[in-house]
């Protein structure tokens, strides 16, 4: 089952993250905006992991004095994703 969003994130430098996940498995992760290659790098390495995982090893980063950060709404974006119908 597949499951996708395009989630607008809130109080970091990247915009938007598009999420799809596949039987609960982070398939593919993109980040709109952001510093490229942090975006990038925590991108890749979420692909292939459980979404729960991800969920869990990301909730609650900070970004310098900032309350989230691209990993923490990544977390939010993928917890979203889990609530949502699947794609058929």
């Amino acid at each position: 089952m597949k499951q996708s969003i395009d989630y607008i994130t809130h109080g970091t430098c990247s915009r938007m993250i598009h999420v799809v996940l596949e039987d609960g498995i982070v398939e593919s992760v993109r980040f709109e905006s952001g510093c490229a290659g942090n975006t990038k790098g925590v991108a890749a390495l979420v692909v292939g992991m459980k979404a729960e995982d991800a969920v869990a090893r990301l909730s609650g980063i900070r970004c310098g004095f900032k309350n989230t950060s691209c990993p923490d709404q990544l977390a939010k974006a993928i917890t979203l994703c889990l609530a949502e119908e699947p794609v058929n």
